[in-house]
């Protein structure tokens, strides 16, 4: 199985795309871009160089991916959101050699018209809400909203919010699947993974 690429994107050569992955119109993917299995790059999206895609991503319409983002499996990228590699620009400076790695890990959702300030990590499994700006480090399961963002709450795998208190001790079950998740010491977890 190969993948699909609209006539109006441009994928440079040298770029790595898996099975399935579905290339919408206006994308560019630069000849350093690797891209998993089944991901889905709406219209408009740039896809650069130093980046990873991991499988099953969905890259909505209006995302640019810049040098040293990293997105592992499973990970949304609503409409029109926002990474940056660089903490400082300036048009009339150079720094390139500046770039800040960002890693979105598994299944994380990162809502329509959020930024990510570059240098930050998002957790498994986060829930970052539309139009909120993350710029520090984000833990699997939290829920993130606000600019600045702040910790709101804890979501389930499914992305249903969990009732569990912002820190200390506690466990609930997700409403759709059953699923229980425990927190302790201010970490949330899955127990069924």
């Amino acid at each position: 199985m190969a993948h699909y690429t609209h006539d109006s994107a441009i994928v440079d050569e040298g770029a790595q795309i898996g099975d399935g992955t579905r290339i919408w119109h206006f994308v560019h993917v630069c000849g350093g871009a690797v891209i998993g299995k089944g991901v889905s790059l709406g219209q408009n999206v740039f896809v650069a160089n130093k980046v990873v895609i991991g499988d099953r991503c969905k890259i909505q319409n209006n995302v640019s991916l810049y040098d040293r983002v990293t997105l592992e499996e499973g990970v949304f990228c609503g409409p029109s959101m926002v990474f940056t590699n660089v903490y400082n620009p300036r048009s009339l400076i150079e720094r390139k050699d500046e770039y800040r790695e960002t890693v979105v890990r598994r299944g994380a959702t990162l809502g329509a018209n959020c930024t990510i300030v570059c240098g930050v990590t998002i957790g498994e499994f986060a829930f970052v809400a539309a139009g909120a700006v993350v710029n520090r480090d984000v833990k699997p399961y939290a829920l993130m909203a606000g600019v600045p963002a702040r910790q709101i709450g804890w979501m389930s795998r499914y992305g249903e919010r969990l009732d569990l208190p912002l820190s200390g001790e506690g466990e609930a079950r997700c409403a759709q699947t059953g699923e229980t998740y425990l927190l302790s010491g201010g970490e949330c977890q899955c127990l069924q993974q």
